[in-house]
């Protein structure tokens, strides 16, 4: 049995009543004592190197791919479009839509999963990818016109690249709008409150996407651009 002076006891009301209780006692601290407030701390662990460093790793893949697609549009057109002549629109919209939303997705998994750099990677590479068939593509509000300057009767392939890209943003547009609304209007008790988390989020994030893609590729969008 404990001996009496090793109990670790405490004055509280119970039932009304003033009574002795026993409480738990650690026999040894775990959290050795320091100096540093919980802000020394957090800026410890914030690596604002890594940070800078990522940050000018997005902006490299934002414009250096963009330039050398649109270096070889203008410089290499012909061999350029005896290429792009082996693709059919559908297939490049298909393609731009999917590097993308991989893109988007990459960038959604690491604001979810936020303790992890390989979907920030992933994301940089993605970005670098879309930007990279966006310069191909020449894309800009009035692409029809450059790409026909550029491409001249083989603009088809281009034109359905960037209609690819835009199917996307606009699907992120959307879900964006739909996301909030959820937010909004549906109640923390409600049932369709399922549909804010993680992984409804994205199914529903996905549907919408694909839903987007759909109608370029067969709502008349594709076929208005490469005619």
């Amino acid at each position: 049995m404990a001996d009496e002076s090793e109990r670790n006891e405490a004055t509280e009301i119970v039932g009304g009543k003033v009574e002795t209780v026993e409480v738990s006692k650690h026999p040894e601290a775990t959290i050795p004592e320091t100096d540093l407030s919980l802000a020394d701390i957090e800026r410890g662990r914030s690596h604002p190197m890594r940070w800078a460093v990522y940050a000018v790793a997005v902006l490299v893949a934002i414009i250096a791919p963009y330039w050398y697609g649109r270096a070889l549009a203008v410089h290499e057109t012909a061999w350029l479009t005896s290429f792009l002549g082996r693709v059919t629109p559908q297939g490049m919209a298909f393609l731009s839509w999917t590097v993308t939303l991989i893109a988007v997705a990459c960038l959604g998994v690491a604001v979810v999963d936020s303790g992890r750099w390989i979907w920030r990677i992933l994301f940089a590479l993605g970005l670098a990818a879309e930007q990279f068939v966006a310069g191909l593509a020449l894309l800009r509000f009035d692409f029809w016109y450059s790409t026909y300057v550029v491409y001249g009767d083989s603009a088809a392939v281009a034109n359905a690249a960037n209609l690819g890209i835009i199917a996307a943003g606009f699907g992120v547009a959307v879900f964006a709008v739909v996301w909030v609304g959820l937010l909004v209007i549906v109640k923390k008790d409600s049932p369709l409150n399922v549909l804010t988390r993680s992984w409804a989020s994205f199914i529903l994030f996905f549907a919408i996407e694909a839903a987007a893609l759909l109608v370029v590729m067969f709502g008349g969008p594709l076929a208005a651009v490469a005619a």
